[in-house]
């Protein structure tokens, strides 16, 4: 098996160089490109944007009250924050 080594770019080449009026008339979109290549279309990483966005704040609890929510294993966040906001509707109603 053979590996194909790409030729080193010229001495004068610049990365963060401007692009060229030509070199802005041929840029196209990437999913062109991969599906010219027969390449998949990358999968965006970390976690899908959500509909809600929650604010992250800093609050103090007793120790009582969160080895309860964390006793019940992984997601004790948002069951705590779904325990809240039911109490918060209760009140409001």
């Amino acid at each position: 098996m053979t590996s194909k080594k790409k030729a080193p770019p010229p001495p004068d080449y610049d990365p963060a160089a401007p692009l060229t009026d030509e070199e802005i008339k041929r840029l196209r979109p990437a999913r062109e490109w991969f599906a010219e290549h027969g390449i998949p279309m990358p999968v965006p990483r970390g976690r899908p944007k959500a509909n809600k966005v929650k604010s992250s704040v800093t609050v103090r609890f007793d120790d009582e009250i969160l080895e309860h929510y964390k006793s019940g294993g992984p997601g004790w966040q948002t069951r705590m924050n779904d325990d809240l906001l039911n109490l918060v509707r209760k009140k409001s109603a």
